[in-house]
């Protein structure tokens, strides 16, 4: 898509997005794109999100109440219904206030009141689906924006089972700038008898299941193999001294913490990577271009992981297992078989990077400016 014409966008751009880094992560790279081009940038989420922005780079952030009407009990129910509305009445004045030139939504809840309000008022929208598969927060709001953007391609049985008929544009996902620069370092030399460097991260809320599996697999592989491992692993604080310990007894060279600042290049650094089947992870990975073992979050309504997931999977590029098959055996006999394969994760990183956008945010950026420049009848159409 050719970059538009964007001299007569002079308002702010209003970037609204849920309070997690799935969300925040690309509303941050397209934010680093649009102010690169001249353009003003401000957010809109809510208290949980506006505490991890120090590093956003707009020139004003809103906090907007937002509630979910999604609770088991009718009182929850309510609860969060009026929230809700609270943050679209907040939103409205906002809106009046700040007139933006087009909002664009991320999804999560507090993407809804200031999407809903400018939509209402007739200011351009558009929202940002990270997943396959889309989140509920967005499938609400996509009868009422002008365009849809994706993380990944959208079925015509997807768009017609949901009943979307608005423009819909396959983008990608936008990535950190550390992502686009760990994907220019080259894999590390793979040799048939040489290291093998794993990196193992599950984010928030898949951390415990790696601890609890990883450190056991790796004592498993038959000792011959598992000294050649190299391991970088996340871990919660309370698991991090028990995880050290293994890899300390069976003599693996293991960094164990609970945050790295640099994962990109950690990951950039690895031949094989093991993790979630996150929306930001899964581009990342493909991004960057490496092999990867991917355990999808299991509960989820939409199964939203294990869609990302099958992505890189059949492409080629990745291994999926549900978690209550992730076992030390499992994975135990993935490992070894890795460790005696060396060239697959040559194979598994080339074809991942196949699928990598790294101009997601370019991408997204020209499809925002295109919208909010067009006429409400010139929207642009299905790709």
């Amino acid at each position: 898509m050719a970059e538009p014409d964007a001299s007569t966008i002079t308002r702010p751009i209003l970037l609204a997005a849920g309070g997690t880094g799935g969300h925040l992560f690309p509303a941050e790279a397209l934010a680093r794109e649009l102010v690169m081009r001249g353009h003003l940038v401000e957010l809109a989420s809510d208290e949980r999100a506006l505490q991890f922005t120090d590093r956003f780079p707009a020139s004003a952030l809103h906090q907007i109440p937002s509630g979910t009407v999604t609770g088991s009990s009718l009182g929850g129910k309510l609860k969060g219904g009026l929230k809700l509305l609270r943050g679209v009445l907040s939103a409205h004045v906002l809106m009046r206030r700040i007139r933006p030139a087009i909002v664009v939504g991320f999804g999560g809840y507090p993407t809804v009141p200031p999407v809903l309000a400018a939509a209402m008022q007739g200011i351009p929208t558009l929202i940002h689906e990270q997943n396959a598969v889309m989140g509920r927060a967005n499938l609400f709001l996509s009868s009422r924006v002008r365009a849809i953007a994706t993380g990944f391609p959208m079925d015509e049985r997807q768009l017609k089972a949901h009943k979307i008929k608005q423009p819909c544009m396959h983008v990608g996902n936008p990535v950190r700038e550390a992502v686009l620069r760990a994907a220019i370092m080259p894999m590390p030399e793979v040799i048939s008898f040489g290291k093998l460097s794993l990196c193992v991260f599950g984010g928030s809320q898949g951390a415990r299941i790696m601890s609890e599996i990883v450190p056991d697999a790796v004592e498993l592989v038959p000792p011959h193999l598992r000294h050649r491992l190299s391991i970088v692993q996340q871990a919660r604080e309370e698991d991090i001294l028990r995880v050290k310990e293994t890899y300390f007894r069976i003599g693996v060279d293991a960094q164990v913490k609970s945050f790295f600042s640099d994962l990109p290049q950690r990951i950039a650094e690895s031949h094989l990577v093991i993790a979630r089947g996150g929306a930001s992870t899964v581009a990342e990975l493909a991004v960057i271009g490496r092999s990867s073992i991917l355990v999808p979050l299991p509960g989820s309504l939409d199964q939203d992981q294990a869609a990302n997931a099958r992505v890189l999977e059949k492409a080629g590029a990745a291994k999926t297992i549900r978690q209550p098959e992730f076992t030390a055996r499992w994975l135990a006999q993935e490992l070894t078989w890795r460790l005696e394969n060396m060239q697959s994760l040559v194979d598994d990183g080339y074809r991942a990077k196949l699928i990598g956008i790294p101009d997601a945010a370019a991408r997204l950026a020209n499809l925002v400016l295109q919208t909010a420049a067009a006429p409400r009848a010139a929207a642009p159409r299905h790709a």
